[in-house]
């Protein structure tokens, strides 16, 4: 781990604890990865919001109503995506992945420049391509 190569052995891998990625394994599970969307609103002057909801298509054949939904937040000055939140089957494995993208500073075009695994829940989020609505000065609003 990143600690214990910078504890023991003597290497400076300090770990970055602004961008850490967790997970609530409930039912469904939760994963997360950056500010929330009431703090980047307050701390970006433009913030948009992409945001998903759907059945997976693992569940088409099936009667479960199972839903996923999915968040992406991004400074719409430099366009860093500065939060991800998932809740959905395997929102843990996806928020793993995407937790290193955000900490390397990915932007929203690296993600929509990204092909999808279809079908999988994880291409959602390269392929939200509008945003929601938008925050200006911590001020909801619909379009910029």
């Amino acid at each position: 781990s990143t600690q214990s190569t910078w504890v023991f052995g003597g290497k400076d891998r300090r770990p970055c604890h602004q961008w850490v990625a967790s997970a609530v394994f409930s039912q469904p599970p939760i994963g997360t990865v950056g500010y929330t969307e009431e703090d980047a609103a307050k701390k970006y002057k433009r913030l948009a919001v992409y945001k998903s909801s759907f059945r997976p298509m693992v569940h088409t054949m099936t009667l479960e109503e199972t839903k996923t939904f999915m968040k992406l937040l991004v400074d719409a000055d430099t366009e860093r995506v500065v939060g991800v939140h998932m809740v959905g089957n395997d929102a843990a494995e996806i928020l793993q992945g995407v937790g290193i993208a955000v900490k390397m500073g990915a932007r929203k075009s690296d993600f929509d420049a990204t092909i999808g695994i279809h079908p999988s829940a994880a291409e959602e989020f390269v392929t939200m391509r509008t945003p929601s609505y938008f925050y200006v000065d911590g001020d909801k609003v619909d379009k910029l």
